[in-house]
């Protein structure tokens, strides 16, 4: 089963001696449930870096030039505080399957090296240590000053990082347990959940194609459409083996006119179009995961729900009928396709919790509207497994609920989120207000009760890292020490 809590610590193995010029050393060292040679690939893969950084300590990539082999750099924009400063580290002492090592070029530190080192301990399980020998700026001064910070951070980071870590080879195996790779295509790969994806599937050892507007990059396999003229060069997705279409107009917005013509359009013309060409190549992919969202239900009270729930009859609910109706060509080719119905994804760094983070920060959270209404929510990392799930369950097709198996009321959704932020949660904002500011929006998704099960993905077996509401947001925001 997937982990939310960082491994369990191993014994303490030879560490490299640290080198001259620093005075501090970090050390977290886990038991992965994994072969070593699994665990160094996944670090080498592309994707590793994202998957690894946390999403509430956003770091930008500013260029990367190689992958971990000695001389391949990487220059980052990383905050601190207020402000962002350049890093830029090399990559050194490179060797297969057990170490490699980043030494900070430039950067917030007088000194740094970043030693990652794997060891076998059984033929399935192995140690993964990272080891940080650093000098502070203005050491020994800032030693005492904010020494204690340095290492609180770092102990906060690497245990997400180790949690990640352990929980993606432990879903990788499960949902994939013969270690194919595949070509596997993404719509929306820019997106909140697309990026994301993107990383989670490279690391997991397959070629991920990024179809979007703009024209591919010389050298890369990036796929070209527009799905309003109705372009999608079939070519261009031939050796293809899946599919994932995320793409489509945000809902979180007032709903004029103009916008209800863009969400339901985006939605029925791309996946339309892509459902036919993927119908007319010789050689198929397997699978289309399509998207699609719990609002399918309507609004519904306390209800509880499940795919074979009768669906609901307002605009988001009608939009998602034709939303999954428009994938049938694909469906009637002989594709497996699977409409993956989601709820509220959690991260900081997009969706609904993004949106309220900063006023349960400020202090001045609380309930929506009345509060007694349902949220199904999932975090992002179980959503990426979910798909992934989709994509080798050769048993599951149509609707699938992702969503975790806790639902929530908003009333207790807020007291947890203030809980985590140790912010009080007391405010209401009242739904008439939602509504002057979101017109139709506003009933249809911030006060809709949805109370959604995921009864099609726990019978095929799969394994939520978060299935219940405060040990998610905790680790979703990095609130602990032991997220």
């Amino acid at each position: 089963m997937a982990r939310t809590k960082p491994p369990p610590a191993v014994p303490p193995r030879a560490d490299p001696p640290p080198p001259a010029g620093t005075n501090r050393r970090f050390v977290r060292r886990s038991l992965i449930h994994a072969p070593a040679a699994d665990l160094f690939a996944w670090h080498a893969r592309p994707g590793a870096f994202e998957r690894l950084t946390p999403a509430w300590s956003p770091v930008r990539i500013v260029s990367r030039t190689g992958g971990i082999e000695p001389g391949a750099r990487v220059v980052l924009d990383v905050p601190v505080g207020p402000v962002s400063t350049r890093w830029e580290v090399e990559h050194r002492d490179y060797v297969e399957g057990r170490q490699f090592r980043d030494v900070q070029l430039e950067g917030p530190f007088a000194r740094w090296e970043h030693t990652h080192l794997v060891h076998a301990e059984t033929i399935d399980t192995s140690t993964l240590a990272d080891v940080i020998d650093f000098r502070l700026p203005l050491s020994p001064l800032s030693d005492l000053v904010a020494g204690w910070f340095a290492d609180g951070q770092l102990d906060r980071l690497f245990a997400h990082r180790h949690a990640v870590t352990a929980a993606d080879l432990t879903q990788h195996r499960a949902a994939n347990p013969s270690g194919r790779t595949l070509q596997i295509a993404i719509t929306g790969a820019s997106g909140f959940i697309g990026g994301a994806l993107d990383a989670y599937l490279t690391t997991a050892g397959h070629t991920v194609r990024r179809i979007g507007r703009s024209a591919p990059r010389p050298g890369s396999t990036d796929i070209r459409w527009d799905p309003a003229r109705g372009i999608l060069d079939p070519a261009a997705l031939v050796g293809v083996d899946a599919v994932v279409h995320l793409a489509g107009e945000n809902v979180g917005q007032r709903w004029t006119p103009e916008v209800k013509r863009r969400i339901l359009e985006s939605r029925v013309q791309g996946t339309g179009l892509l459902a036919r060409t993927l119908a007319a190549l010789d050689r198929k992919p397997a699978v289309l995961v399509s998207a699609s969202g719990v609002g399918i239900y309507g609004d519904r009270g306390d209800e509880t729900l499940h795919e074979r729930s009768t669906l609901g009859s307002d605009f988001l609910a009608d939009v998602s009928k034709q939303w999954e109706g428009a994938a049938d060509p694909a469906r009637a080719a002989g594709i497996r396709v699977v409409h993956p119905r989601t709820g509220v994804v959690l991260s900081p760094d997009g969706g609904a919790l993004e949106r309220l983070l900063l006023p349960f920060r400020m202090g001045v959270g609380g309930p929506i509207g009345s509060g007694k209404q349902w949220m199904s929510w999932i975090t992002r990392d179980d959503l990426l497994a979910v798909i992934e799930w989709c994509i080798f369950r050769d048993g599951l097709d149509g609707a699938v609920n992702a969503v975790a198996p806790t639902p929530v009321t908003n009333a207790e959704f807020v007291r947890t989120l203030g809980a985590v932020l140790h912010r009080p949660a007391l405010l209401p904002v009242p739904g008439l207000a939602l509504r002057l500011l979101f017109g139709d929006m506003a009933d249809a998704t911030i006060l809709a009760s949805q109370r959604v099960q995921p009864s099609r993905l726990q019978a095929s077996g799969f394994a939520f890292r978060h299935r219940t509401l405060h040990p998610a947001l905790a680790f979703v925001l990095g609130a602990t020490s032991d997220a």
